[in-house]
């Protein structure tokens, strides 16, 4: 089990954003906070990071609730189609919109201004989550709510470039559905994610060490 991130110092973090941001430009700088407890937030705040990802819903909804309008909330984890409905009030996008089930939620608890990001198995890993690409303009099509982009993760790889075919692949299937936002790119290989396109990079050591 992963340790929690505790003992955040602000300045740091302000200077570790500072430097990926400059890095990404223009794309957004989302902290992934799935180990980051709830009373560290502030420092995130102090750090002028405002932009959260969560993986679990419930976390999430903590979270959230503890901290009322001081963070913008995404959700980055599987996507559970019962947990939706708990999401839709705290999150501005889910990144991980992949089954049958989770349209039947949103079409019963969304509206249409929600936007989701449809997941893409790019890599075609088998147990994988992810529509397949070649399975996506029908699903984007059933979708009732907004579709504002996509959203991948690669095979795991101790080589950033190793990701580069994937983080393609998936900025090709954006333009060709004429979507916005690529959700791609983690501490490890975001740097290529942007030169792929990415408009929302997911980082998480990066910005705490």
């Amino acid at each position: 089990m992963a340790r929690l991130i505790t003992g955040l110092d602000a300045a740091r973090v302000r200077e570790n954003a500072a430097r990926i941001r400059e890095e990404i430009g223009g794309a957004e700088l989302l902290a992934a906070v799935k180990y980051v407890p709830v009373e560290e937030l502030e420092v995130l705040a102090e750090a002028g990071v405002t932009l959260l990802g969560e993986n679990r819903a419930q976390d999430l909804a903590a979270k959230a609730q503890a901290h009322p309008g001081t963070f913008r909330w995404h959700f980055i984890g599987q996507l559970q189609s019962r947990k939706v409905k708990d999401l839709l009030p705290y999150v501005e996008l889910i990144h991980s919109v992949a089954s049958d089930s989770a349209l039947r939620q949103l079409e019963r608890h969304g509206t249409p201004e929600t936007e989701v990001l449809v997941e893409v198995n790019v890599s075609g890993e088998e147990g994988k989550a992810g529509i397949a690409p070649s399975e996506l303009g029908v699903f984007i099509e059933r979708c009732p709510v907004t579709v504002a982009g996509l959203m991948t993760m690669p095979p795991f790889a101790t080589d950033p470039e190793e990701s580069r075919p994937y983080f393609a692949a998936l900025r090709e299937l954006a333009r060709e559905h004429d979507l916005r936002h690529l959700s791609m790119g983690t501490s490890q290989d975001y740097r290529v994610a942007v030169q792929e396109g990415a408009t929302i990079v997911r980082i998480g050591t990066s910005l705490y060490e």
